[in-house]
């Protein structure tokens, strides 16, 4: 339909042209026996032949040209879109002022065709610079630029989605730095604004983890070999961000980075691919085993009575069954047994030996 509504329209216009032209026709048309009206016919039934032909090919390349358009289109983002068309909004308005003088001074054959040209080159290159500029501009008109909505499936490599425990855990840079986590690192708006509300709480503890979540995202962005993007994607069909985030991982077909046990444990059940940087973490920490003996700080009283806490280097959580009269010195405690939680590994271990500092 399109096509043929493309050739029809050219089809008359050339018509229109050949009529003219046979209208005009110079002397040796009547020279040859022929009188206006026959030239005009001539003219128009063959401007009407090259439309027709030429209209279906000029019509079949704008038809594939638009089917084109979207694919091309989706390559850019809003705010380039808005700004490139701006831009060449703009490039027509002065185009068209600076062709005016050619029109003028210069002879019609000549003057229009170079308005013409100077109008598509302002154009063009006023919507290749405001397009290529689009943050800036923005940002000096006040506006914000938009969250890029959820990414097609031919997005390249790895893809990762981010919850807000994993930002606030801080490990997620170093499984990046490591090569671990790579390429297409993704965490929706929803995630920075709930880290954006913590950042603004009136408990100072609340403030400081969400401060440091948004800074290990904002950390994320100019690591080598990660891509990491913004996703506007609200997931209206669900009100818990837990369960938006598992909708949005299933959809993006990402792993969830996620330091929540018990959101891990339900995107696990639903198939999802779970990467917790405290299980990680907490499988390369060095391990003791019963009957070993090890020298601890203990720092603490514990919930039983006599009981003493301690802590490894690497964080690990030392209960002491009768290290309560060592609390505040360095003693040296033989290990009983190891437990592994989901929170993590308990030590429990027997004072062997108490010495002061």
């Amino acid at each position: 339909m399109f096509v043929e509504a493309v050739r029809l329209l050219i089809t008359l216009a050339l018509l229109v042209v050949g009529f003219n032209l046979g209208r005009h026709a110079p002397g040796w048309f009547s020279s040859a026996g022929l009188d206006q009206g026959v030239t005009e016919i001539w003219g128009a039934v063959l401007g009407a032949g090259v439309g027709y032909v030429f209209g279906g090919v000029i019509g079949r390349a704008l038809d594939r040209t638009i089917a084109k358009a979207p694919q091309t289109v989706s390559k850019a983002s809003g705010a380039e879109l808005f700004a490139g068309a701006f831009g060449l909004i703009t490039g027509i308005i002065v185009g068209s002022v600076l062709a005016v003088p050619t029109i003028v001074l210069l002879p019609d054959y000549l003057g229009w065709p170079l308005a013409g040209l100077i109008v598509l080159v302002l154009a063009a290159f006023g919507s290749r610079v405001f397009a290529a500029r689009s943050d800036d501009l923005l940002s000096a008109a006040g506006l914000r630029r938009a969250a890029r909505s959820v990414p097609g499936t031919d997005e390249h490599g790895d893809r990762y989605l981010v919850d807000s425990s994993a930002a606030i855990d801080g490990r997620l840079l170093d499984l990046a730095r490591t090569g671990l986590v790579k390429d297409n690192v993704w965490v929706s708006a929803f995630v920075i604004d709930e880290l954006q509300g913590i950042a603004d709480a009136a408990d100072r503890n609340r403030r400081r983890r969400g401060r440091r979540g948004l800074d290990v995202l904002d950390s994320l962005r100019d690591m080598p070999g990660v891509s990491f993007l913004v996703l506007e994607d609200t997931v209206p069909e669900h009100a818990e961000v837990d369960a938006k985030l598992i909708a949005l991982a299933a959809k993006l077909d990402a792993s969830l980075i996620t330091t929540d046990h018990n959101l891990a444990k339900a995107a696990s059940v639903r198939g999802l691919r779970i990467v917790n940087p405290h299980a990680i973490g907490e499988s390369l920490r060095p391990e003791v085993a019963a009957g070993d003996q090890i020298d601890v700080v203990v720092e603490r009283a514990g919930n039983e009575p006599g009981q003493g806490v301690a802590f490894l280097d690497d964080g690990t959580m030392v209960v002491i069954s009768d290290g309560a009269e060592a609390i505040g010195r360095s003693a040296r405690v033989e290990v009983t047994n190891t437990l592994r939680t989901a929170v993590g590994r308990m030590v429990f271990a027997s004072l062997a030996e108490a010495r002061s500092h």
